[in-house]
């Protein structure tokens, strides 16, 4: 039996679930802090103060599903400190070039594509139908939300959010600690910390 315990217990969890089931894990269980949900999907959700030991110590192999980035990073951290066995996870129907390179706890979810020369880092979300050109540096616990897109050489900071269906232009950088909004269009570096909406994407805060 192949087991899995994913941290967080979300809509962003269950398909996560699914990608754990494509790639053959047949015994799967959420682990969250609020004692009350005992299920979710078909799943059981195990609380995490009383039975996240006993999954490190039945050596299930753990993915955090928790979609704020710094919280994320915190999750993982405390995972490996314990010893926990944290993996990656890759929709059987993305697209990875050979020579991508993705870190560890990151997902990749259906239909993305990382193209040539890229390097995703530790905990990263490639969320659905987002596409990573080539040459990439996506920063540790960042996430490509559904349907954005980075065009050739761009680098993307740690923690930083690409909103759905946001656009970042070739060339480009963006600093750690960003948002960029849904639908925003990134035509010129980001050196300051903060949110970016519209087209071209201005910030806001």
């Amino acid at each position: 039996m192949k087991s899995i315990a994913i941290m967080g217990a979300s809509g962003h969890c269950k398909v996560i679930a699914e990608i754990a089931l494509e790639n053959g894990y047949d015994n799967i269980v959420f682990v969250d802090l609020n004692p009350t949900i005992d299920m979710l999907g078909e799943y059981p959700v195990a609380d995490e103060d009383t039975d996240l030991e006993n999954f490190i110590n039945d050596k299930y192999d753990f993915i955090v599903g928790i979609g704020d980035a710094k919280i994320r990073r915190k999750v993982q951290e405390k995972l490996i400190n314990k010893g926990a066995n944290v993996v990656t996870l890759i929709h059987p129907s993305a697209v990875i070039a050979y020579d991508a390179k993705i870190g560890t706890g990151t997902v990749v979810m259906a239909g993305a594509v990382v193209n040539p020369g890229t390097t995703v880092g530790d905990g990263v979300i490639i969320n659905t139908g987002a596409s990573v050109d080539h040459d990439n540096m996506i920063g540790d616990y960042a996430h490509i939300s559904v349907g954005a897109h980075t065009a050739g050489t761009v680098a993307i900071g740690d923690n930083t959010w690409l909103g759905i269906g946001a656009v970042v232009s070739n060339n480009l950088s963006i600093c750690s600690n960003c948002v960029i909004g849904a639908g925003a269009v990134v035509v010129k570096n980001i050196i300051k910390e903060g949110t970016y909406v519209g087209v071209p994407a201005k910030k806001i805060d």
